[in-house]
Order: structure tokens, then C-alpha cells, then sequence
């Protein structure tokens, strides 16, 4: 797979890097983790320190006239609303004796319906016993304003039915006083018909009153039918499960909230870590990489392989260094430490053949508390080496992070090594250092990636551009080919556009 230089994105690439995401999220686990960590101390610390109020919790058969064995729980959970009313809540804190209002009382408990005819009343309070006196008074009263509710009911139709049958009795006295006034023309017609209709309406009276005697017989059966069937108990509290509890739930979301913290801040951010994102916004190819240095309790074999990484990146820097007849630096981005061990190494293998000065232009002091061992180089700072002669070998170490004197970093070294801490810089930022670095005319030998993923898998070698990011390479490359002809390889598009400095003047 090829790794094109240009800065111009590709019609067909898509918005967001799936892998380069899941990348930088994988290496901001000290994010989430911690993240994670907090939310189950805070979830631990929220059951201890506000422990659940104590409730008492007691279950209500409820009776339903209009039962039927297909109801999907209609019934019920009419029930359960009928319960979060102000007119329960009023009548249980009058039976409570209690002047809380009644909208206060009803934040207090809550009503489930378990089955179709089981209501669960939950009820809190300052105490077990107030808790479980809140949860009888409003079983209590639930239970009488149900069967009041039915009675009403049934009267209703019951009074519906016997006004009905009154009614039919006045048309039946009616008929009854017509046929008492005796035979008249059509008699036995009329007759007839008024024997017809007396029957018929005296078979409805008593259908009439059948059905409202019916419906006063099956009140009782419902009224009976509602009743406590659990007392009030006091719900016990395990303190251990409430705090595992609560621990897990903050760990989970303080987890997801984390990754999606961490996952947006990637996006917004835009911090290349796949070597090829960083090869191509520096237009530079990853030469070599370097893990950070395991802690003191890592594994002997950990810090032996860190070691030997070091030790094989030191030799790759000293060949590139031997073969430059140009002074060569190391600039570093978001690791000026392992950028100044890096040095002394390079300095301490190359000191074997002929001493070496190394100019210290990093932030800080990097150089000032090392532990100085017999033959390590001289180290001398910026300043002191820009009023003193130039040594004949040197090793310039400087910084290209933001806030860097772009102007100083020729006197480092016209050539360059680039010690980049992977997800440090934006890609806006890597494009800046490439371009102040071009118009300087300091050539990039390649990039030492600090902290790379281990899972990575994509390629830092640039395959179809120049092995540095300069405009100035033109000039070396046109010596090297001779007059009148031309290199074949391709400029990155950022570096084509800025026109040579023979072209400005003339």
C-alpha cells in the first residue's frame, strides 16, 4: 500500500478514521480508566453517605368488575394512578394525623401493579415504623375508596335499572286501565293487543328488577374481593450490596462516559498516532521508534527490550550521522526528555571515534541533572554556543514545539532528525512544523516515533515522494543530477506551491 504526501484530501476518504479512532481511544485509557475508577468510588461513597430511606412495602388484592382473563393490565395500572392522587394522599395523611401537604406526601410512595389484580404500595418515612404507618394508611384508604367506588357503581346501576322498570310500570298501569274501560269498536282486536302488551311489559319489569337486584348481589362479592393481603413490612437494607451496587452502576457510566469524552476529544483534536497519519503530515518517513521507559517496577525482560530498542536506534542515528557532511540535529515534539537521552547516547557512540559537542536548545533543563560519567559529551547551551566558535562536530538538540524561534533552529544543524511523541501535535501543527522546517532549508533524515501503539500495523515509509519534507531539496537534488536534468521524484503538493527563492528573486 502507497502513502501519498499530498495535503489535499481524497474525494472518496471517508469523514472519520475508524482505526486512527479507536486508536487514540485505546491510548487515552488513563481517561476512561480513570474515569471508570471515579464513577465506582463516587457510586461506593453515594450508598454510604446517602443510604436509601427506610420503606415498608404491603399488597392490595384489588377486585375489578370488569375483570376479564385477556385485560393487559389496564385495570391495574388505573389503580396505581388512582393512588398517586391528592384526594388518597389527603385522606391518609387525615388518618395519619399529619399536616404534610399532600403534594409532599405523594413524592413519598408509589403504587406497582404486580399482576392484574395485586397492587404493591411502597411507602417511605423517617423511620421503619412511619414507613410501614404511610403504607397501611394508604392501603387503608385505597381500599375504601375502591369499594366506594364500586358501590357507587353498582347503585348507580342499580338505580338506572329500577327507573327503567318505574317507567314500564306507569306504561304498564296504562294498559291495565285500558282494558279495565271495557269492549269498544274492533274490541276483540284492541283486546288482543293490549293483552299482548301488558304481558310484554310486565316480563320487562321483572327482567328489570332481576338485573338491579343482580347487581346489588355482586358488590358484595367484589367489596370482599379487596382486601390486604400482605401486611406492611419494613424493607431491610444490606448496606455491602447496596455499596457493590452502586459501585458498579458509577463504574459503567462513569466508563461510557469516558470513552465518549475521550472519542470526541480525538475527533476535535485531531492527533495523528498511526504512523502513516504522522509520515504524511510531516512528509517524512518513520525511520525508527522508540517506546517510553518502563517504571522501575517493570519486568526485567520489559526493560531489557527497551534497551535494546535504544541501543539499535542509536546505531540507526550514528550511521546517519556518519554518512551527513552536514551538522545534524534532533528536534523534538512532546518528548524533549527521551529527545535528550536520545542525544547523549548518539553523542556517547559517536565519542568513540572523535569528541562531540551537543547544543542544548530543548525547554527547560533537560541536560542539568544527568549523571555525569567519564567521556560523555560536553553539553553547552544555545546562547554560549552561538558567541563561541563553532566546534567541527556537533549535535544540536532543539524543540519545534509551538512558541519555537523558527529562526534558530539553522544554527542546530541543516539536517535534521524529527523525535515525535505519537497523538502529541494536531496534524495542523505537524504541516506547520514541515513547512518552517522547508523554508529553512533543514532537510529531515527521518522521524523517531516516541510511544508508538503496539498494534499498530500501518506503514511510515513514504513511497511516492521525497524522503523529506523540503522545498529546499530541490537544489540538492539538482546537483545531484546534474545540469539540465530533472529528479523524478514528486514534491508534496504543499511544498510544490511555494516558488524557489532563485524564482522570488528574479
Amino acid at each position: 500500500m502507497t502513502t501519498s504526501t499530498s495535503s489535499e484530501p481524497s474525494a472518496a476518504a471517508p469523514l472519520i478514521d475508524l482505526q486512527a479512532l479507536v486508536v487514540a481511544v485505546r491510548r487515552r485509557r488513563r481517561l476512561w480508566c480513570s474515569m471508570a475508577l471515579l464513577g465506582l468510588f463516587v457510586g461506593a461513597a453515594l450508598a454510604v453517605l446517602l443510604p436509601p430511606r427506610p420503606t415498608a412495602v404491603t399488597k392490595v388484592l384489588v377486585a375489578h368488575q370488569q375483570d376479564q382473563p385477556s385485560d393487559p393490565g389496564t385495570l391495574i395500572r388505573t389503580d396505581a394512578a388512582l393512588l398517586q392522587t391528592t384526594r388518597i394522599a389527603d385522606k391518609a395523611l387525615r388518618a395519619l394525623k399529619s399536616s404534610e401537604s399532600p403534594e409532599d406526601f405523594m413524592a413519598d410512595y408509589q403504587g406497582i401493579g404486580l399482576t392484574n389484580n395485586v397492587l404493591q404500595i411502597t411507602a417511605r418515612g423517617d423511620s421503619d415504623v412511619e414507613a410501614s404507618a404511610r403504607a397501611k394508611a394508604l392501603a387503608d384508604v385505597f381500599v375504601a375508596d375502591h369499594v366506594a367506588r364500586l358501590k357507587a357503581a353498582a347503585n348507580a346501576e342499580a338505580d338506572a335499572l329500577l327507573g327503567q322498570g318505574d317507567r314500564l310500570q306507569n306504561e304498564l298501569a296504562q294498559v291495565n286501565e285500558a282494558i279495565g274501560q271495557g269492549p269498544s269498536a274492533n274490541a276483540s282486536a284492541t283486546l288482543e293487543s293490549l293483552y299482548a302488551r301488558r304481558a310484554a311489559l310486565t316480563s320487562q319489569i321483572a327482567d328489570f328488577k332481576q338485573r338491579a337486584e343482580e347487581a346489588r348481589i355482586g358488590t358484595p362479592q367484589l367489596i370482599a374481593g379487596t382486601q390486604i393481603v400482605d401486611d406492611p413490612t419494613a424493607v431491610r437494607h444490606s448496606l455491602p450490596k447496596a455499596v457493590a451496587t452502586d459501585a458498579v452502576i458509577g463504574c459503567v457510566l462513569g466508563l461510557v462516559l469516558g470513552l465518549a469524552l475521550a472519542a470526541i476529544g480525538t475527533v476535535v483534536a485531531d492527533r495523528p498516532v498511526l504512523r502513516r497519519e504522522i509520515a504524511v503530515n510531516l512528509g517524512a518517513s518513520v525511520i525508527a521508534e522508540l517506546r517510553p521507559a518502563p517504571r522501575r517496577s517493570a519486568m526485567p525482560w520489559r526493560r531489557r527490550r527497551t534497551r535494546d530498542a535504544r541501543e539499535r536506534l542509536t546505531r540507526t542515528l550514528a550511521r546517519a550521522v556518519r554518512g551527513s557532511a552536514e551538522p545534524v540535529s534532533l528536534l523534538e515534539l512532546g518528548c524533549a526528555r527521551s529527545a535528550a537521552a536520545i542525544a547523549l547516547d548518539l553523542a556517547r557512540a559517536l565519542a568513540e571515534e572523535e569528541p562531540l559537542v551537543i547544543i542544548d536548545g530543548l525547554p527547560g533543563r533537560q541536560f542539568a541533572g544527568r549523571r555525569q560519567e567519564p567521556g560523555d559529551p560536553v553539553v553547552v547551551s544555545g546562547e554560549r554556543a552561538a558567541a563561541a566558535p563553532q566546534p567541527e562536530h556537533r549535535l544540536g538538540v532543539g524543540s519545534v514545539a509551538p512558541g519555537t524561534a523558527w529562526t534558530d533552529l539553522q544554527y542546530l544543524g541543516t539536517r535534521t532528525v524529527l523525535v515525535v511523541r505519537a497523538g502529541h501535535g494536531s496534524a495542523a501543527w505537524l504541516h506547520t512544523v514541515a513547512r518552517q522546517l522547508a523554508d529553512l532549508r533543514i532537510a529531515v533524515i527521518g522521524v523517531v516515533l516516541i510511544d508508538p501503539d503496539p498494534r499498530d500495523r500501518t506503514d511510515g515509509t513514504l513511497w511516492d515522494g521525497l524522503h523529506t519534507a523540503l522545498r529546499g531539496q530541490n537544489e540538492r537534488l539538482a546537483r545531484q543530477n546534474g545540469p539540465g536534468r530533472q529528479g523524478t521524484e514528486r514534491l508534496p503538493m504543499w511544498a510544490a506551491r511555494v516558488p524557489d527563492s532563485d524564482q522570488e528573486v528574479r
